[in-house]
C-alpha cells in the first residue's frame, strides 16, 4: 500500500476521527486509525465501539491496501509538518514509512483484518435536516444531559420525530430543556430514540458547516448520519425516556418578564459569593422587585434588586445559579419570561413569542 497526499487534505479528517478514539483502550488496535485504499477511494475509520466516524477522501496517486496506524502519532506527525507539505506513505510489512521533504518517520502498525467491525442493525427509518438547524437544536439542549448518572437514560438526549415535527429533550434530573422545530418534509412516522452523551458531543462538534444537508438513518439500536464526506455512526441508549409531560399539567403563578441581559448580569454578580459546591441563590419576588441574594459558609453575602412588573402573589424560591444562567444565556430574545409553578416545584424559562425552546429548573433548599 502506497499513497501521496497533501497535508491539508488529510489533516482535518484525521482530527475529526481521532477525537472519538479513547486514549486508554482495552484493545490496542482501537488506538489505531484504519486506512483503506481501493478503487482510488481513500477511507479513514476510527471507533471506540460505541461511536464510529468514517472519512472519505479522493486520491490520485495510490496503490490499494489496508493497514491500521497509531491514530494520535499519525495525527501529530501530519499536524506538525509545514503547511502545504506533500506526505508520502508506504507500507513495509508491519511498519509504515512516512516521508515529507527531509522528514522521515517509521510507525509500527497492526493488520487491518484485526480491526473490529462496528455492528449495526438495519436502519429502516430516515429523515433529512439542515446541519445549522440540527446543531442549534443540539446546542440548546445538550448542556442539560446528566454525566455518569445511574439512571443511564439521562446520560443522553431524547430525539422525538413525529412526521414533520422534531423535538429534542435533555435532563439531569434537576433541570430539563426542550427544543422543538419542524423538518422541511414529513417523514410519515413517529419514533423516539435516546442519543448517547458522547455521541451528542461529537456530533455537535462535527456540524461546523450550517449549510450542509444531513441524511439521518436510524433504528432502535443505531443511528447513522451522513455529513459531507463523513459518516457518523453511534449506538443508541436502550431504554425508555421518562414521561415529562405531567410537568406542564399544573397551575402556575403569573409570568415575570425581565430583560435577559439585566437578569444575566445580576445572577453572575450575585453568584460570585454563593456556595462553591451548590451555587445556591434565593429569589424574593414581590409586585415591584426581584431580589437576588446569596451567602456562603465563610459568611459572605451578596444581594441585588431588579425592578419588575409582577401581578401575582409574593413568593420566595431558591435555585442553582448556574442552572438559571445556562437557561437565560440560551434564549434568543431580549426578554426572559420566568413562570413559577404554584406549588413552587419548578420554574419555566422561555421567550415571550412563539418559543421553540423551553428550560425548566427545579428549586433547591438553602
Amino acid at each position: 500500500m502506497k499513497f501521496i497526499i497533501n497535508r491539508e487534505e488529510i489533516l482535518t479528517p484525521l482530527q475529526q476521527i481521532v477525537s472519538v478514539i479513547e486514549k486508554r483502550q482495552t484493545m490496542p488496535i482501537l488506538s489505531n486509525v484504519l486506512i483503506v485504499i481501493e478503487d482510488d477511494k481513500f477511507t479513514l475509520t476510527g471507533t471506540d465501539l460505541e461511536i464510529e466516524i468514517i472519512a472519505r477522501i479522493n486520491i490520485s496517486f495510490a496503490t490499494p491496501g489496508a493497514i491500521t496506524v497509531p491514530a494520535r502519532k499519525f495525527l501529530d506527525i501530519c499536524r506538525l509538518l509545514p503547511n502545504g507539505a506533500e506526505i508520502k506513505f508506504e507500507q513495509q510489512d508491519d511498519k509504515v514509512k512516512i516521508l515529507s521533504n527531509r522528514s522521515r518517520f517509521s510507525l509500527s502498525c497492526l493488520p487491518a483484518e484485526n480491526y473490529p467491525v462496528f455492528s449495526e442493525s438495519e436502519l429502516e427509518k430516515q429523515f433529512f435536516i439542515n446541519a445549522g438547524k440540527f446543531k442549534k437544536a443540539l446546542d440548546k439542549t445538550l448542556f442539560c444531559m446528566a454525566n455518569q448518572d445511574v439512571r443511564y437514560y439521562l446520560n443522553g438526549l431524547l430525539l422525538n420525530i413525529s412526521n414533520s415535527k422534531m423535538k429534542l429533550v435533555a435532563s439531569d434530573g434537576h433541570r430539563l430543556s426542550i427544543y422543538e422545530d419542524y423538518l422541511d418534509q414529513g417523514t410519515g412516522y413517529e419514533d423516539r430514540i435516546i442519543f448517547p452523551r458522547k455521541g451528542v458531543m461529537e456530533l455537535s462538534r462535527l456540524l461546523d458547516d450550517p449549510d450542509v444537508e444531513l441524511k439521518v438513518e436510524f433504528s432502535s439500536n443505531n443511528i447513522r448520519i451522513f455529513i459531507k464526506n463523513l459518516i457518523f455512526s453511534a449506538k443508541l441508549v436502550d431504554s425508555k425516556y421518562p414521561d415529562f409531560g405531567k410537568i406542564f399539567q399544573q397551575d402556575f403563578f403569573n409570568p415575570i418578564h425581565i430583560q435577559k441581559q439585566v437578569l444575566k448580569d445580576a445572577l453572575t454578580r450575585v453568584a460570585i459569593l454563593s456556595n462553591e459546591k451548590f451555587k445556591g441563590i434565593t429569589l424574593d419576588i414581590t409586585h415591584e422587585s426581584l431580589r437576588i441574594s446569596t451567602h456562603n459558609p465563610e459568611h459572605d453575602e451578596a444581594e441585588e434588586e431588579l425592578s419588575i412588573d409582577y401581578t401575582g402573589e409574593p413568593l420566595t424560591i431558591a435555585f442553582n445559579a448556574q442552572y438559571l444562567l445556562d437557561a437565560v444565556s440560551n434564549l434568543d430574545s431580549e426578554i426572559a419570561v420566568l413562570t413559577i409553578a404554584s406549588n413552587v416545584s419548578s420554574c419555566f424559562i422561555d421567550e415571550p413569542d412563539d418559543c421553540i425552546y423551553k428550560f425548566i429548573v427545579m428549586p433547591m433548599r438553602i
